[in-house]
């Protein structure tokens, strides 16, 4: 994820990230073509979990993964090469809603076929929650800055970490023990963020 600021933590993703882009940091690469191979590893993943039939649910999960920390690289190339931008900043942000945004649409189209519509409609209200989260966290970005929309973090892992577990939980179990929590966790967490945009409004207007 391209960001304008330093992270307090130092997350394990970033670090494997710095240290995947370090080799390409003296060739013409541009952090929003890193931007771009996000979003195609994103929509590629929901895509293969909207197929009917579950068999190829492992490489799904398998680009999910390589899309999230593929989200970290362009930051990472961004700050290594002095190449940071507004532009790439919102861009950045628009491609990781979108690409949760689609997850779970897709995943809800793939389980329609073996659990009917409770699927496609949990897959709506988790895929949905994204653009309203979106808008709220780019909006606390530009009026408050960077650290107004960074996440919790602890030891090396930041909240937004616990997506990894898209592959374990599918190749292990079935990607369904994933969608359920984390499509209602995705809604729960428009509504925090929510809780924080009105906050963050109505202590601007006081100010």
């Amino acid at each position: 994820m391209e960001t304008r600021g330093t992270h307090i933590a130092d997350p394990w993703d970033r670090r494997l990230a710095r240290w995947l882009i370090a080799p390409l940091t003296r060739t013409r690469l541009h952090p929003n073509h890193f931007t771009t191979l996000t979003l195609i590893l994103g929509l590629a993943s929901a895509w293969v979990f909207a197929l009917p039939g579950r068999e190829w649910d492992w490489l799904a999960a398998a680009l999910f993964m390589a899309a999230v920390l593929s989200d970290h690289l362009d930051g990472e190339f961004a700050r290594a090469t002095g190449k940071q931008s507004e532009l790439g900043h919102r861009y950045d942000f628009i491609v990781g809603g979108v690409n949760y945004t689609v997850l779970f649409i897709g995943i809800g189209i793939g389980l329609y076929y073996e659990y009917g519509m409770p699927a496609l409609i949990l897959g709506l209200l988790g895929g949905l929650a994204n653009p309203f989260t979106l808008y709220m966290r780019m909006t606390m970005d530009q009026e408050l800055g960077s650290e107004a929309v960074q996440h919790p973090a602890w030891g090396g892992f930041e909240i937004e970490d616990f997506v990894y577990l898209i592959g374990p939980l599918t190749w292990i179990f079935t990607v369904i023990v994933f969608f359920v929590p984390f499509a209602l966790g995705s809604f729960g967490y428009m509504l925090w963020t929510a809780s924080k945009f009105l906050k963050a409004r109505s202590a601007a207007k006081q100010g």
